[in-house]
């Protein structure tokens, strides 16, 4: 009797059991996030020297035109002289000792402009009119943002078509980084992404960053 009471619980338990799971709705899988309608290829910035060609240690550089003044004044010295008038003479030295001066200076220091480039392409099916994107530097070991530099790019991008977008700006990544001076280990403990944040088609659509 104890035999046959267990079989009988057994039975209504497995009984129970495959009611409750045709009763429970069926899990669909979760639907893929849809994915950026940009592809980002690559993306670099460097640091550019502003007014390279000045050299510092270099004497001043006299041209055509500098070389022709200075024999004019020479000419209006040796007149002055010649006429008695040591006034006018003195004047006319003075003044090309003052212009040798201001030539004999040495040129402003150089500084520095920050070219952004990105290499992006068009995975959708509509051309792009305009892209904004941001460009976001963080601390490599904390995880905190420490600059951010947002670039509009307005150029067409066919459907499946790459293209390269660059900005040159006096910003800098991060305030750390100098506009007067070269560092080459300026870049390290830096992390960088390139963030999409809108699109704007051909046809007028808006797609924008969640």
């Amino acid at each position: 009797m104890k035999t046959l009471a267990l079989c009988c619980l057994t039975l209504r338990l497995s009984l129970l059991l495959w009611v409750s799971a045709a009763a429970a709705p069926a899990q669909s899988p979760a639907s893929p996030a849809p994915s950026d309608p940009v592809a980002v290829l690559k993306y670099s910035w460097v640091k550019e020297r502003i007014n390279w060609e000045g050299d510092p240690f270099g004497g001043p550089v006299e041209n055509f035109e500098d070389m022709r003044r200075r024999q004019a004044d020479q000419r209006r010295v040796e007149r002055a002289r010649a006429g008695g008038n040591t006034a006018e003479a003195a004047k006319v030295e003075r003044e090309m000792r003052s212009e040798q001066v201001i030539k004999s200076r040495a040129p402003a220091a150089p500084r520095y402009a920050f070219h952004y480039k990105i290499s992006v392409r068009n995975a959708g099916q509509k051309a792009i009119k305009e892209l904004d994107w941001d460009y976001v530097f963080f601390d490599a070991t904390t995880g905190q943002e420490l600059g951010r530099r947002e670039f509009t790019g307005v150029e067409k991008i066919g459907p499946g078509k790459s293209k390269e977008l660059s900005f040159m700006t006096s910003s800098p990544p991060v305030r750390r980084i100098s506009v007067q001076s070269l560092d080459k280990n300026e870049r390290e403990g830096l992390r960088e992404q390139v963030v999409l944040v809108r699109v704007l088609y051909e046809d007028g659509t808006v797609w924008r960053q969640r």
